[in-house]
């Protein structure tokens, strides 16, 4: 119950005091005199009474009312209703002066005319409750007593009203007597005292009644319809301004002319905050003399007259709002926060809808009648309904953030305001962070947060309706609806029955208010009168029974849990589950110790990490793994771990609004890793970067979280089991659902009371123990994250960003973890500026200073409070001692955690030299490692290189971790090094590495490798130095081939015992028969011979022995071989005679050698044993080819005419026309002019030189005559002779040829003139182009050959060339710069071809450039450097053009019946070459394994090519650089290959194989530079005798045999060789590929041309299987990565497929499988079989075996290879084996191939005409139509075109080749030759004629094109 009114007061007008004509008030009597106690009497009332000052007026103007509002010392609030009324007054003075005052116009007109004036008088009730009405009634009626001089005194009047007793809310109790006056309640109010207990119908014994509502809950505000009337001055949005500025406590001052208005508008704002309440200052009436209190810092809500405007303007934060003009103004400094956005907009709309209904009908066609707005008072609860609504979605889910910290002797809560802001996602948003940081928030919490206690309307609106407010949100009239339902309530709460509000108050008679001239002045009471009243009153109230008014307490419920309802508007990432899932995936991983896989999904992990669902699910991810408070990990795991962990928190904003931080605090304590023995480190000295740890009230939500978990625990112990099924019972859920703490705290909140004390005592200490050990445990806890790994520092650093780089712990976290603190903490943060003190210092600040405010807060005992100061210091210093030891250790760790270091597989006899280095292998230039082209990143990798005994190898794996389990490999033999420069590295990577090597191969590998920092700087340099040791032996026997299974030592003597004697001794003798020989003879100087090994290091340069060649006749006791040889060691002989040489003369029938070493005569050429010795030519081999008619005498003369003594032998006859090859170096300069000369020239004496080139001459005669169509021919023939005997030795098309060698000869030459060549004989040559380059030297010779007239030089006309229009016998071939100057005479027997040849050095420069071009060092950036671009400027195209060019040429001469000698340089570079490719091109023997080994084994071992000095394969010959001859031989027998796929038994892979290990050292078979250093060296037969270890292969061809046993890699499966075919490629730059060994890598394995490795690897794999994977089916697919894998393995080619299926279904049958060669060739002879017996034969089988196809059907061959489908072999294959086997999926069989063609007409006839055809035997030629159908693959003829009905047929799949014919008997006349050509089946051939010799071409292609489309 409460006073209706406290104090009644009457002011009048203080006469005395007046200070410069300000008047001032003078409180003239109160009641009661004494103060009451619980309210005393407020000061200052007399100037709220006239707000404007207390002025006299010249007129009486009309009372007035309205009601201050005071706020006393305890903020509460005191109403004071001011009823204002003006007396005149009567002393003269005062008239005088106040007329004189109040008209100052004239003053004697004052003095003159004396006139009334009035003073104002106020009637004042003070009350501490908001009656303006009953306020207004009650003083009116006391007024009007007065005025009208009612016979009722005034003392009973007031003394009723101050003794009126009126239940505060809920009404008063029926029970309690309704009666509050002196006088008996009228009878007739007996029937309304059912109305008593909601209202109070009092009197004031003046014949008065009114009936007072109490508002039902006393918690809503009463409004009245102040709210409406706000809303219609100012309109929606000024007055949503005004909200937010009050909630965010900003000053908000009205202006009106009317006091009332002003009360009622702050009135109208304060009830919109509900359940807000304002708590600062708040005057709605500020009276003008307290106008300064506007300038005050505070926010606050204040009402001013506007007669006070002026006063108002130069507030410039202030927020003014005119209700009178209804404008807003706010000034420019002030930022209002408005509502967030759905929100404002909603209101608004809801707003509008309530004030202005028909806004929404304006525009329609038929209004509703009525859309008038509610009644005001109506209106005003729908508006505050609005505001109601809009507070319980802002506030949604507040309870679940209230942590209850103290239930007992009071409940103590805390709001968590960041976990309310996060869990709504408003964590940015302005408005809700100010509001909750507000006062009015801070008292809304308390209020409202204890969990027992009344609820009102608020409580039950954000409780349970928040389902169907956030269903209403799209959908305004719903919300509308919803709005007029709480407007009921609030109507109800002020008018619970308005039916009766009825009032029965006096108002004064109208003339009494008009005659007021006369009126008394307001009369004097008697005081005790009154003070009787209010006495007896006093009494009466203490005899009654006191009121217990029965507050109706409960549970207050807390709503949904907030986190269900926001994320539907929280920014929930995409696709979240399956973040969360890779989350859990992540750590699954890294506990299982799967840090491959775990690495891979990290990225995607801290991308992940992003979102608020990733970091909750990783903490409690984490969770799970920790026991017992603690989880130990090793390093990496550790990091991982510490990884996820900062970059959740870097992600945390520093307030942690959702819980993540405070959820991974108890895991940074528990994840750990052992340091050393006893030492421990754990996660959170890794993870203290972030602000987040120096934030106090993020501390203290934690801690008060903490507190009320233990607090909870602490009674859920206590409780009993049937409490808490009571408690069941209440939530109806019946599920055990977790009682939380509010509700703990509400069930102890109501049984507190019926405890004793001693209970509530020891729970009130119970409680404050709890608090006081979290408390001791937050100390910890803070010094753990403030303390920086390393408290050495002097202050806490934030500043440097880095900290001090060794005191990074080894984590991978942003910037650096040691300098954790900042370095003054700002005071908000916690932390004063520590500048003087240490670390250790301020952090016991901060601890104190956390440790003050909560334990203050939560009422922990004084003496606890000290403890724990004094704890902290000792807390600190401990941690400070475990962290410097975790600190030391921490240093010792590697910085980052690498990868362990996989070791590669080496070679059976490879040895490691250096261990592995840590390194970073770089990408360079090549793009489709690094990811750029598409496919994972490869590159950049890290693992370790290392060095053996024979290559370099880098093994590791992928930094991406999404390739992480990758492993990469990169190696090359240790002799092809060929550049290695330093280069320094910045790597986009966790540390700076510095230093790096750049290393480049000669196999086409480049490793770019930088230094990981662990590995020393000298550790570096040994290792170049091993290298280069390694690269550069002292002697060709520290090679890896020689060393092999020695152990790793530099080996530099040749010390091992060699078990076959007899080869020791026999090369032993030669060397030192050699060396006697030399000392008898002759010595010449020489241009130049390689250095023997013996004295390569030396520097006797001059005399060496080398330098000497022999020159005179040797001694004849020395010429045969059985007096040199001892009788023990002639059996070695034979292998001398079983050399490659030997074996292929034999074979090419150059001569034999007869078991008793004579020769026989009758053959033209014979082997001389004249270098047996090596003497007469240290680089040929022993024996060799020369004419038989030449003695040995002779030889050792002419040798010394050509350079390095390399005179003309023959190396190779053609069989067909005897033409031979012969190959020499070049001549030494003082020979060519000489050798030139006419041979008849007469000379006085003939000198040496003379007589030279005689024998020279006489040699080369004895060439020529040794040719068949010489000595056929009589002597010098004509031409006609000539061309009869070539029509005898070669077929009918020679003659087209003859012009043809003309053009290619000019071609070589370089003549400008360009001969078109158009050939019969298939595709063998392109059209011809010459190079543009001017002969320099005779090019009639040319001309001559091209049958056309050359120009006399003197312009005269020319002689007739018939007799020169012959072939010379002998072309040589001829380097231009050496033969300038000679005369050719015009009747010897040879020609001279000069050619520019390209010298080594422009081989060198050219390899250079490409290998830049195809391994770029670095990305290309200029467009101009394009691979291509780079491809052309190295000229290695045009060099191979040349070679092939030239060996073309030598083919055609050769086949044509010339004989040729290659005669450059020095005869073991492009002689080589082109020999060898002549003899590639013109015998298919060597196009075969045995021939190919056979053609290397003799024309470039036997014939010295120079392997070690050009490969630059010791110390030696490092200055030389590397040299590719072989290579670039290699390269043109790969382009013949490409053009000619059938004609090799080989395959490209073979070419690739020798490629890689003629410079990886790996053979002995490349190594040194000739036959007499392999001798010497005793390594030549050494292959022949027994192995030293039957692993280690010493010769590569003994390898490749071995291995194409076993697999069929080297083999070509579409060999299928025609009879003596010559091949005849193109040579243009652009029919020219480049070979894709300069390309291809496999970075999976490293170059698969060591096989062992690749066995010992896949070993490996087997035998550690992957455990099962349980995850689903396992696809057949995989992904074959360019670069990475290994194509040819992965994809094998249908017929290795085949292959590989069968070995191992044999293997399943427990067979014993058959070499793979036997298997095919009997699937080749059956297929031949079959192929005969079909009549109708496939075209698969015919095309596959058919071995005399014409060329041109397999030049297309090489299309179909190149194209998708796979060679034309796999098709057939398939389509035979699908009879045994599955055929392989998706190849269609050739039968469907067929059936999908519907072909219409024109299709099947592809070609059609006229031929001739000649019939069977003795029939005549007759013509037919002919039809050509390459659909059904037939040729049919027909009797005339106009004929349906088909003559014959002939099948396409039987041709076996068409070629030109010739005419025979019968044939049509009138027919040029070159018409006729005959179709060659199985069965017959069939002769055809065609028009003429373009259209039977035409038939002839048209066919041919038919059988290779097959």
């Amino acid at each position: 119950m409460a006073r209706l009114a406290d104090y009644y007061v009457v002011v009048g007008y203080d006469l005395d005091k007046r200070v410069e004509g300000e008047g001032q008030g003078r409180i003239l009597q109160r009641f009661p005199e004494k103060d009451w106690e619980d309210s005393p009497f407020p000061q200052g009332i007399e100037l709220f009474c006239q707000p404007s000052g207390w002025q006299l007026v010249p007129e009486r103007q009309p009372a007035s009312f309205f009601v201050a509002v005071l706020t006393d010392i305890n903020s509460e609030r005191h109403y004071c209703a001011c009823f204002t009324f003006w007396e005149g007054l009567d002393n003269p003075q005062l008239q005088k002066a106040e007329a004189s005052e109040a008209d100052e116009v004239d003053e004697e007109l004052a003095v003159v005319q004396p006139a009334k004036v009035f003073a104002p008088k106020s009637l004042v009730l003070v009350s501490r409750l908001d009656y303006t009405e009953v306020f207004r009634n009650c003083l009116g009626l006391i007024y009007t007593i007065h005025l009208d001089g009612l016979p009722v005194p005034l003392e009973t009047v007031i003394g009723n009203l101050l003794t009126c007793v009126i239940p505060i809310a809920g009404g008063s109790q029926i029970d309690e007597s309704p009666g509050c006056s002196l006088d008996k309640v009228p009878q007739a109010l007996a029937c309304d005292w059912l109305l008593a207990c909601l209202q109070r119908t009092i009197t004031l014994g003046a014949g008065d009644r009114q009936v007072i509502q109490t508002p039902i809950s006393d918690s809503l505000p009463v409004s009245g319809s102040s709210v409406a009337q706000l809303f219609r001055q100012l309109g929606i949005v000024n007055v949503l301004y005004l909200f937010c500025a009050a909630l965010t406590e900003h000053k908000i001052l009205f202006l009106s002319s009317s006091y009332q208005r002003l009360t009622d508008a702050c009135r109208g704002l304060l009830a919109i905050m509900f359940p807000l309440k304002y708590s600062f200052t708040y005057v709605p009436i500020l009276p003008g003399k307290l106008l300064e209190v506007l300038s005050t810092p505070t926010p606050f809500i204040i009402g001013v007259n506007s007669f006070f405007r002026s006063e108002t303007q130069e507030l410039l934060d202030v927020i003014i709002a005119d209700l009178d003009g209804g404008t807003v103004t706010i000034p420019e400094c002030v930022h209002i926060s408005l509502l967030p956005e759905p929100l404002l907009q909603q209101t608004q709309t809801v707003l509008s809808m309530v004030l202005d209904p028909e806004l929404e009908v304006a525009d329609h066609a038929f209004p509703p009648l009525s859309t008038q707005p509610s009644a005001l008072k109506i209106q005003d609860k729908e508006i505050r309904g609005v505001f109601l609504w809009l507070f319980a979605q802002l506030f949604q889910g507040y309870r679940w953030c209230l942590h209850i910290i103290r239930i007992h002797p009071e409940p103590v809560i805390r709001f968590h305001k960041a976990a309310f802001l996060g869990q709504r996602a408003l964590t940015e948003d302005d408005f809700l962070m100010k509001v909750l940081d507000g006062m009015a928030f801070a008292g809304f919490v308390s209020e409202r947060g204890p969990p027992y206690r009344a609820t009102d309307l608020f409580d039950d609106l954000v409780a349970n309706e928040v389902e169907r407010i956030r269903q209403e949100e799209a959908c305004p009239q719903k919300v509308m609806s919803h709005v007029k339902e709480l407007a009921e309530h609030f109507f109800k709460n002020e008018n619970p029955y308005p039916a009766v509000a009825m009032h029965k108050v006096q108002r004064p008679s109208e003339n009494s208010q008009n005659t007021a001239k006369n009126q008394l002045p307001f009369p004097v009471l008697d005081e005790v009168a009154v003070q009787l009243f209010i006495d007896h009153a006093a009494a009466k109230l203490k005899t009654a029974p006191p009121v217990v008014k029965a507050e109706l307490k409960g549970m207050v419920p807390s709503g949904p849990p907030l986190g269900d309802t926001v994320d539907r508007n929280g920014n929930v990432m995409a696709n979240s589950a399956r973040r969360l899932e890779v989350v859990r995936n992540c750590i699954t991983y890294i506990f299982d110790n799967k840090m491959l896989e775990a690495k891979k999904l990290m990225p995607a992990v801290l991308r992940a990490l992003k979102g608020r669902a990733a970091r909750i699910c990783l903490t409690q991810e984490l969770n799970q793994h920790v026991l017992q408070n603690r989880a130990v990990l090793d390093d990496q795991q550790f990091d991982y771990i510490v990884r996820m962990m900062n970059c959740t928190l870097q992600d945390c904003s520093h307030m942690d609004e959702h819980g993540i931080a405070a959820a991974l605090l108890p895991l940074v304590t528990a994840f750990c890793r052992k340091l050393g023995a006893g030492i421990t480190q754990f996660a959170y000295s890794c993870v203290q970067e972030h602000m987040l740890w120096t934030n106090m009230q993020f501390w203290e939500a934690m801690f008060y979280s903490d507190v009320q978990n233990h607090i909870r625990a602490l009674y859920l112990e206590t409780e009993d089991g049937e409490q808490q099924k009571n408690h069941e019972q209440q939530d109806g859920s019946g599920g055990g659902r977790e009682i939380s703490a509010l509700e703990l705290a509400s069930e102890q909140n109501r049984l507190w009371p019926t405890l004793s004390k001693e209970m509530q005592t020891e729970r009130v200490q119970k409680e404050e123990s709890t608090v006081f050990s979290q408390a001791i445990h937050y100390a910890n806890r803070m010094s753990y994250l403030l303390l920086p790994l390393d408290t050495s520092k002097n202050r806490l650093l934030r500043s440097s960003g880095l900290g001090d780089v060794e005191s990074v712990s080894n984590s991978y976290v942003t910037n650096s973890i040691a300098g954790s603190m900042a370095e003054s903490y700002d005071t908000e943060s916690g932390f004063e500026d520590a500048e003087s003190s240490d670390v250790a210092n301020s952090v016991v600040r901060f601890i104190n200073r956390f440790v003050d405010k909560v334990c203050n807060e939560s009422g922990v005992t004084n003496e606890h409070l000290k403890a724990l100061h004094i704890m902290i210091p000792d807390i600190v210093q401990m941690h400070i001692e475990t962290l410097d030891a975790v600190h030391r250790e921490s240093k010792r760790l590697p910085p980052i955690q690498k990868p362990k270091l996989l070791r590669p597989t080496l070679l059976p006899g490879e040895e490691l030299v250096m261990d592995g280095m840590r390194v970073h292998l770089i990408p360079d230039g090549r793009e489709e490692a690094t990811g750029l082209m598409g496919g994972p990143p490869l590159l950049p990798a890290e693992g370790a290189i290392f060095l053996t005994t024979y290559r370099l190898i880098f093994k590791g794996t992928p930094t991406d971790p999404l390739v992480g389990e990758q492993v990469v490999t990169r190696s090359f033999p240790i002799a092809s090094l060929t550049k290695e420069k330093r280069i320094s590295v910045t790597l986009p990577m966790d540390q700076f590495v510095q230093e790096g090597l750049q290393l480049r191969s000669c196999t086409f590998q480049l490793m770019k490798i930088a230094f990981d920092e662990e590995v020393a700087s000298d550790l570096a340099e040994v290792f170049r130095k091993h290298m280069h040791k390694l690269r550069y032996p002292q002697h060709v026997q520290g090679t890896f081939a020689f060393t092999v299974g020695q152990g790793g030592k530099m080996v530099v003597e040749h010390k091992t015992k060699d078990k076959n004697q007899s080869l020791k001794t026999l090369s032993k003798n030669l060397v030192k028969s050699a060396k006697r020989t030399i000392g008898r003879q002759y010595v010449t100087r020489k241009k130049y011979s390689p250095p023997t090994w013996e004295n390569r290091s030396s520097l006797q340069s001059e005399l060496d022995e080398d330098e000497i060649s022999v020159s005179e006749e040797v001694d004849q006791s020395s010429l045969t071989l059985s007096s040199t040889i001892r009788s023990s060691d002639r059996q070695t002989m034979s292998n001398v005679v079983e050399r490659a040489c030997c074996r292929d003369y034999q074979r090419l029938g150059l001569g034999t050698l007869s078991n008793s070493l004579t020769r026989s005569k009758n053959e033209p050429f014979r082997i001389s044993t004249v270098n047996r010795m090596y003497t007469v030519c240290r680089s040929y081999p022993g024996l060799l080819i020369v004419p038989q008619s030449i003695p040995d005498t002779t030889i050792q003369r002419i040798c010394r005419c050509y350079r390095q003594n390399r005179f003309p032998v023959v190396c190779w006859r053609n069989s067909r026309t005897k033409a031979v090859l012969l190959r020499s170096a070049g001549l030494h300069a003082k020979g060519v002019v000489g050798f030139f000369k006419s041979p008849n020239a007469p000379s006085a004496v003939p000198s040496q030189a003379d007589s030279t080139s005689l024998e020279q001459e006489k040699y080369l005669q004895a060439i020529i005559s040794s040719m068949p169509s010489y000595s056929e021919s009589s002597g010098r023939n004509t031409l006609s002779g000539f061309t009869s005997t070539h029509m005898s030795t070669s077929d009918s098309s020679d003659k087209l040829r003859q012009p043809k060698i003309g053009a290619l000869m000019k071609q070589v030459m370089g003549t400008k003139e360009d001969v078109p060549g158009t050939f019969s004989r298939g595709g063998k040559w392109g059209s011809i182009r010459g190079t543009g380059r001017l002969s320099a030297y005779n090019p009639d010779v040319g001309t001559r050959l091209a049958g056309k007239e050359s120009p006399q030089p003197n312009g005269g006309p020319s002689e007739a060339l018939f007799l020169r229009q012959q072939k010379a016998y002998l072309y040589i071939i001829g380097d231009k710069a050496q033969l300038k100057g000679g005369k050719q005479d015009s009747f010897q027997q040879w020609e001279v071809v000069p050619i520019e040849v390209c010298d080594v050095r422009q081989v060198k420069n050219s390899f250079k450039k490409l290998m830049k071009a195809c391994v770029p060092s670095s990305q290309i950036s200029d467009p101009n450097m394009s691979f291509l671009r780079c491809l052309e400027e190295s000229e290695w195209m045009s060099l191979l053009h040349k070679v092939l060019q030239v060996s073309a040429l030598v083919v055609e001469l050769l086949d044509t019946g010339s004989s040729v000698m290659v005669s450059l340089e020095d005869g073991w570079d492009v002689t080589t070459q082109v020999v060898s490719l002549v003899q590639l091109l013109s015998d298919p023997y060597y196009r075969t394994f045995d021939g190919f080994r056979l053609l290397v084994e003799k024309e470039w071992l036997s014939f010295g090519h120079r392997f070690s000095h050009r490969g630059a394969q010791t110390l030696g010959s490092q200055s030389s650089g590397f040299t590719p001859v072989f290579l670039q031989f290699l390269d043109c027998v790969h382009q013949i290959h490409l053009q000619f796929p059938m004609e090799f038994e080989f395959s490209q892979y073979y070419l690739k194989f020798l490629a890689y290990h003629y410079v990886s050292n790996r053979f002995r078979t490349f190594l040194l530079d000739s036959d007499y250093e392999r001798i010497e060296l005793g390594v030549l037969y050494e292959e022949k005798g027994e192995r030293k270890s039957p692993q280690v292969c010493k010769s590569v061809w003994d390898y490749i045999d071995r291995l194409n046993k076993k697999t069929p890699i080297f083999y070509n499966y579409m060999f299928s060789p025609e009879d003596e075919e010559v091949l005849r490629p193109y040579t243009f730059i652009s029919n020219l590929k480049v070979w894709d060994f300069y390309m291809e890598e496999t970075l999976s394995e490293g170059p698969s041309y060591d096989w062992e490795v690749r066995g010992r690897q896949e070993r490996a794999a087997e035998e550690t299987p992957e455990k099962p994977d349980t995850g689903g089916p396992k696809s057949q697919r995989r992904i074959v990565w360019p670069c990475y894998d290994s194509l040819s393995k992965t994809v094998p080619d249908a017929i290795t497929k085949l292959l590989q299926d069968l070995q191992s279904l044999e293997a399943e049958l427990g067979q014993t499988s058959e070499k793979w060669k036997e298997t095919w060739d009997k699937i080749k002879t059956t297929q031949r079989t079959e192929t005969k017996l079909e009549s109708k034969p496939s075209f698969s089988s015919s095309l596959l075996m058919s071995s005399n196809l014409s060329h041109q059907r397999r030049s297309q061959g090489v299309y179909l290879q190149e194209s998708g489908v796979g060679s034309s072999i796999n098709l057939a294959l398939d389509c035979e084996a699908s009879a045994t086997s599955t055929p392989v999926a998706g190849r269609p069989s050739t039968s469907t191939l067929y059936s999908q063609f519907q072909s219409t007409e024109s299709e099947n006839r592809s070609f059609e005409g006229i031929l001739f055809k000649k019939g069977a035997l003795l029939k005549p030629w007759k013509p037919r139509w002919f039809v050509l159908d390459k659909t059904k693959h037939q040729l049919r003829y027909y009797e005339s075109r106009q004929d349906k009905e088909c003559k014959g047929v002939i099948e396409l799949a039987d041709v076996e080749s068409v070629t030109p014919g010739t005419p025979t008997m019968g044939a049509p006349k009138n027919i040029e030759e070159k018409a006729f050509f005959d179709l060659k089946t199985t069965k017959r051939v069939y002769n055809f004629c065609a028009q003429d010799s373009l259209n039977a071409q035409l038939w002839m292609d048209s066919v041919q094109s038919c059988l290779s489309d097959a």
